[in-house]
């Protein structure tokens, strides 16, 4: 059990079987009445947020969420293989469970695995990843003057706004929060 006036950004609670995680909190006191805690909370399973409002002291439960490093190896038809950097146990992960991780994920990618009651709620991408440019058009001699962009596609199927020297085959760093652009490799 956690109190509310121990919450933190951060912290996992258990509220009616859903884990949530705190985004943002604020104790407050009024002049007059009780104080309280008002919580931003994002559930790990769905990853909607919804505001909720504790009174001071009220007890929670506190969730125990293990955040495993796996190390990403193959995928068969919808299932994507991951391996524990620890034991080397091999667990298999839908697309579902990945969500808007999957734009990003490639061969020996390490991700971490959020897990709680040994059943999986959710991953966490790192912040960026290396991709290679698949599709592109060349760039023209004196485009680079207007300081632009142009679409690209990377090999995971994701499109990308590049500047315009970036050629078919360059490897670069994309943002796996926003989805853009960081810089080449």
């Amino acid at each position: 059990m956690i109190s509310t006036n121990d919450l933190r950004t951060g912290v996992t609670i258990e509220i009616d079987g859903v884990v949530w995680s705190v985004v943002e909190f604020q104790h407050v006191k009024p002049g007059k009445g009780a104080a309280f805690v008002r919580t931003k909370l994002r559930n790990l399973s769905t990853g909607a947020v919804q505001e909720r409002t504790f009174s001071a002291g009220e007890r929670l439960n506190r969730a125990r969420v293990e955040n495993k490093e796996m190390q990403y190896l193959y995928s068969t038809g919808d299932f994507y293989t991951f391996m524990d950097n620890q034991t080397y146990e091999q667990m298999d992960l839908t697309a579902e469970q990945l969500g808007e991780g999957l734009k990003y994920l490639v061969e020996n990618l390490n991700i971490n695995v959020q897990t709680y009651e040994g059943t999986v709620i959710g991953v966490e991408m790192p912040n960026s990843v290396e991709l290679t440019v698949t599709i592109c058009e060349p760039g023209i001699r004196g485009d680079t003057a207007s300081g632009g962009n142009k679409p690209a596609t990377v090999e995971t199927g994701l499109n990308v706004r590049v500047p315009f020297f970036i050629n078919q085959g360059d490897k670069i760093r994309v943002d796996t929060r926003t989805g853009e652009y960081l810089g080449r490799v």
